[in-house]
């Protein structure tokens, strides 16, 4: 009997997600680990693969769609031996066989063009308020300055496509430009200032829900430190020097984050998840690392920092990096960690105050490293460079006292590096 391939959920907390691109049509024959289609997530986009092999019957959403729910059906595949021309019904109501027959008759024949008879003709690209177009079109149009609500899409299901931006003159009649500062939502009221309404990304829609949930659920407790550079600069200088063969350079921004995972597995008591009636106690530091991408922030993951060297360190956070502004980071290389590090020093920020990404109990924010008056080792008064280090703690979960042993541990091996080759 035939198979429902359902939408899946690509990480434990997908809701739902775009059907990009389907990688296959009606009548193909598939195996179990081919990829079956490109889904955009929340965070990435990745390729899903069939489990089960047979004939793809049918595809009920096409691709381009938006806000499919994880479960709904997206195709039927048929098992061995059975005939690829029944596929399932695709309408979003079940019609009865006289009255599908009877549509078939009704519906006006399509105009000329080169695509199969079986992909649908272009359609305008909106519908309602919303504009269907894949995310490369979008980057292009924004580049371009062009107004997707007047382009007519040409992909499958009118979608809008990087040569129908390409093929569009930037800038806009009065009709357009009327059509652009049309309001998509109440929630602001229209003030007489010129604006445009851009629709969210399901990347910050994710942010702007889990960050409010952070702030009104987590009481945040703040713990700022000063921390002296010079040594760790020093060693990282020397480091690079003899690295240089190897092709390795290191940042300041891979020793702390070997510095918060040697940190945290010194100070357990902050290396923790509040979970209502008990405490989840981990057992070994992995380090999330905010990365700005385009569209929103992704947090990719360095496993057990602790117990790697810096050379790897750097080799993974580089890798992570590349791979997260490409879209093409797993599930499982972004989702969990134990602790943050944010560090919006390279932008010369001087101090902050980062949200803590539940479940996580802490996150660290890094400041810039700035020359300042210091009172040197023997009292008298010269000239360090010196950065802000500020910890957000879950207050539920751990004490102000236990965040500041953190912290103390925290500068202690940044202040001493020789500590991060042990």
């Amino acid at each position: 009997m035939p198979i429902d391939i359902k939408m899946p959920a690509l990480s434990p907390t997908m809701e739902q997600g775009t059907l990009a691109k389907w990688l296959v049509k009606e009548g193909d024959t598939v195996s179990a680990g081919d990829i079956l289609a490109e889904i955009e997530t929340d965070k990435a986009t990745m390729e899903f693969e069939a489990v089960d092999e047979g004939t793809i019957l049918s595809i009920a959403i096409p691709e381009g769609s938006e806000d499919v729910k994880v479960g709904t059906v997206i195709a039927t595949l048929g098992e061995e031996g059975e005939e690829a021309a029944a596929p399932a019904p695709k309408a979003k109501e079940k019609p009865a066989p006289k009255e599908t027959k009877a549509e078939a008759q009704s519906e006006p024949a399509p105009a000329p063009t080169p695509a199969p008879a079986s992909k649908a003709a272009a359609a305008p690209a909106q519908k309602g308020d919303r504009i269907v177009a894949s995310p490369l079109a979008r980057r292009i149009a924004e580049q371009k300055g062009v107004d997707l609500a007047a382009v007519k899409g040409s992909g499958p299901n009118g979608r809008i496509v990087k040569a129908d931006v390409e093929a569009t003159r930037p800038g806009a009649p009065a009709a357009e430009a009327q059509a652009v500062s049309r309001p998509l939502t109440e929630a602001v009221p229209d003030f007489g200032i010129p604006f445009e309404d851009v629709k969210l990304s399901s990347m910050r829609k994710v942010i702007a829900r889990r960050l409010t949930e952070s702030k009104q659920q987590v009481p945040h407790i703040y713990l700022t430190v000063d921390v002296r550079l010079d040594a760790l600069l020093k060693l990282r200088a020397e480091l690079n020097d003899a690295l240089t063969s190897r092709g390795v350079k290191l940042s300041v921004n891979d020793m702390l984050i070997k510095a918060l995972g040697l940190a945290l597995m010194q100070v357990p008591a902050c290396n923790v998840s509040f979970a209502g009636d008990v405490m989840r106690q981990y057992k070994r530091a992995d380090i999330s690392v905010a990365v700005s991408i385009p569209g929103g922030l992704i947090t990719p993951i360095v496993t057990d920092p602790s117990a790697k060297g810096l050379a790897q360190i750097s080799a993974e956070i580089g890798d992570l990096a590349a791979r997260a502004k490409d879209g093409k980071l797993q599930p499982h290389e972004y989702q969990g960690g134990t602790a943050s590090l944010s560090n919006m020093g390279m932008m010369g920020i001087k101090q902050f105050e980062a949200v803590i990404n539940p479940p996580q109990g802490m996150i660290m924010a890094i400041g810039a490293g700035e020359k300042r008056p210091w009172v040197l080792e023997d009292g008298q008064l010269g000239v360090a460079t010196v950065m802000s280090v500020t910890g957000s703690f879950d207050h539920r979960a751990i004490d102000g006292a236990d965040g500041a042993q953190l912290m103390t541990a925290f500068r202690e091996l940044v202040e001493k590096p020789l500590g991060l080759l042990a």
